[in-house]
């Protein structure tokens, strides 16, 4: 197996980073460090980075250098939104035809966010994030809600979301409202009340993020002194 070059040694250390959410959106990549952790000069970093910038991983801002894109707040703002409309309608759709067995299922995997939020791992989180909202709205009775439902959560992969990774706090405020929303269709409430919670759930993720995001923008373009 041919040895891999320096240069492509610090780009997937990076990538894999990046990809991961350790390297969050924002994150300034610092040569000297990279390079020091590697044990490699800064050119075949300096490369690496470059070629993340080509892909559209890597951003750079004048007077801060090199740092992780920052999600395209547009792209980010309409799936979310979607994506609050048609989850809020299929968990309500859903209320009616979940199991007891199912609903057990969903609280255990809450428990399990719950307890990781001491040793916090957004990406395990997000992962068992959508395992719980999974339990809620695949029973849908409508199969072309049911479709817009996937699309969302496939298009957030893309767009390497993992929200919790730099809204941390969030994380806790998610769990809670799984608690509220959980017990919602246990007591069998009106349909357009589970809708409306698991709607407006979604969006507070998505309030919580373009206040960071604006936060991290304010940042940036602050000149340095």
């Amino acid at each position: 197996m041919a040895t891999l070059s320096k240069s492509e040694q610090a780009y997937r250390l990076m990538r894999s980073r990046i990809d991961s959410g350790q390297y969050v959106p924002g994150y300034r990549l610092v040569l000297a460090p990279i390079a020091k952790e590697l044990g490699m000069s800064v050119v075949p970093v300096r490369e690496a980075i470059r070629r993340l910038e080509a892909e559209g991983f890597v951003t750079f801002e004048l007077n801060v250098g090199a740092q992780v894109a920052l999600i395209k707040e547009t792209e980010y703002q309409n799936t979310m939104q979607t994506l609050a409309l048609v989850e809020g309608a299929a968990t309500a759709l859903s209320a009616t035809d979940i199991t007891a067995d199912q609903l057990r299922r969903a609280a255990e995997i809450n428990d399990r966010m719950r307890l990781s939020l001491d040793d916090f791992d957004p990406q395990q989180f997000t992962e068992l994030n959508l395992e719980f909202h999974s339990v809620l709205f695949e029973q849908c009775p409508n199969p072309h809600i049911l479709d817009l439902v996937h699309r969302g959560w496939n298009r957030m992969k893309v767009l390497r979301d993992s929200s919790f990774s730099f809204v941390p706090g969030r994380a806790r405020e998610s769990v809670e409202e799984h608690d509220r929303i959980l017990k919602m269709v246990i007591d069998r409430s009106p349909a357009i009340e589970i809708e409306l919670a698991a709607r407006e759930h979604r969006l507070k993720t998505l309030r919580a993020v373009l206040a960071h995001q604006h936060h991290t923008k304010h940042r940036t373009e602050v000149p340095a002194a």
